[in-house]
């Protein structure tokens, strides 16, 4: 990483899919999230029951008075 580029810092959320959720069902879901919410796909991880876990990310924009 370059001294110019600042760090980025984000914030999570993580979201449980039933196994019983269909894949249109899913991606409808996660498409709203990051249309309107601004998050994108961070790490999905798919546990023995069938269930899904979904970690999604947004970056935290600082900002600075000019006051």
């Amino acid at each position: 990483m370059t001294p110019s580029t600042p760090h980025k810092h984000y914030e999570y959320r993580v979201l449980t899919i039933d196994r019983g959720t269909s894949v249109p069902q899913a991606r409808r879901l996660l498409t709203d999230e990051a249309e309107y919410g601004r998050w994108e796909l961070a790490r999905t991880r798919l546990y023995q029951g069938g269930h899904r876990k979904v970690w999604l990310r947004r970056a935290i924009i600082k900002v600075s008075s000019t006051l």
